[in-house]
C-alpha cells in the first residue's frame, strides 16, 4: 500500500483546526519539514514544532501554495 503524498510543503500557509492563542490570525506558515514539522504563526511570530503525524492530524487545510522557483 503505498503512502499518500502530502499536499503541503515549506512555505505553504495553512490552517489548523485550532486556533493560536494570540487570536491575531488562524493562518500559519510552514518553516521547517522533516521528521517533525515547524509552523509560524502569521500574527504574532511565535513558532510551534510539531512531529509529522500529529500536523497532519491538526491540519484544516493548505490555504495558499508558495510557488518554488
Amino acid at each position: 500500500m503505498a503512502l499518500p503524498v502530502p499536499e503541503y510543503d515549506m512555505n505553504d500557509i495553512v490552517e489548523m483546526k485550532k486556533q493560536h492563542p494570540c487570536r491575531k490570525s488562524t493562518t500559519w506558515k510552514i518553516i521547517r519539514m522533516g521528521a517533525d514539522i515547524r509552523i509560524k504563526c502569521q500574527g504574532c511570530g511565535a513558532s510551534v514544532l510539531f512531529p509529522r503525524t500529529e500536523f497532519e492530524k491538526k491540519l484544516k487545510k493548505v490555504i495558499e501554495h508558495h510557488e518554488s522557483q
